[in-house]
C-alpha cells in the first residue's frame, strides 16, 4: 500500500530570520488567559468598566467575560484593522513601506537603498 501523507521534517536550529509562522486557529479551544500584570492602566480601565456595570440593582454580577463578549460583537473592520496595525514592529513597518514603493513604483529597491532615498543620504 502506498502512503499519499507527505512527512514533515523539522529541522532543529535557529530560523531563518524573515521565516514567518502562518498563524493556526485552534477551534477546539475553549479557555483564553489574559495577563494584565504589566498593564496597570488597562487592568484599572477594565476595573474600572465592570464598577460601573455592576452599579445596578438586579440581575447576576457582570463578569469579565460578559465584558469581553459584547466588546467583541461591536468591532468593525476599522477596528480590526487598527489591531492589526498595532501588532507590527517598527521593523515590519518599514519593511511594509518598502514594500508599497517598491510595488507603487515598479522598483526593486533593497532596505539600505529605500532608506537612503528617503532620508536623502549622498
Amino acid at each position: 500500500m502506498e502512503n499519499n501523507e507527505v512527512d514533515v521534517i523539522k529541522k532543529r536550529g535557529r530560523k531563518p530570520k524573515n521565516h514567518k509562522k502562518e498563524f493556526e486557529l485552534n477551534k477546539e479551544q475553549t479557555k483564553f488567559f489574559v495577563d494584565m500584570s504589566n498593564e496597570k492602566e488597562s487592568l484599572d480601565m477594565i476595573f474600572g468598566f465592570l464598577l460601573k456595570c455592576n452599579e445596578k440593582n438586579y440581575g447576576k454580577p457582570i463578569l469579565f467575560k460578559d465584558l469581553c463578549l459584547y466588546s467583541v460583537s461591536k468591532l468593525t473592520d476599522k477596528d480590526i484593522e487598527k489591531i492589526q496595525e498595532r501588532s507590527l514592529s517598527k521593523m515590519e513597518k518599514i519593511h511594509r513601506t518598502l514594500e508599497e514603493y517598491n510595488k507603487k513604483h515598479n522598483l526593486s529597491l533593497s532596505l539600505e537603498e529605500f532608506l537612503i532615498k528617503k532620508l536623502g543620504i549622498n
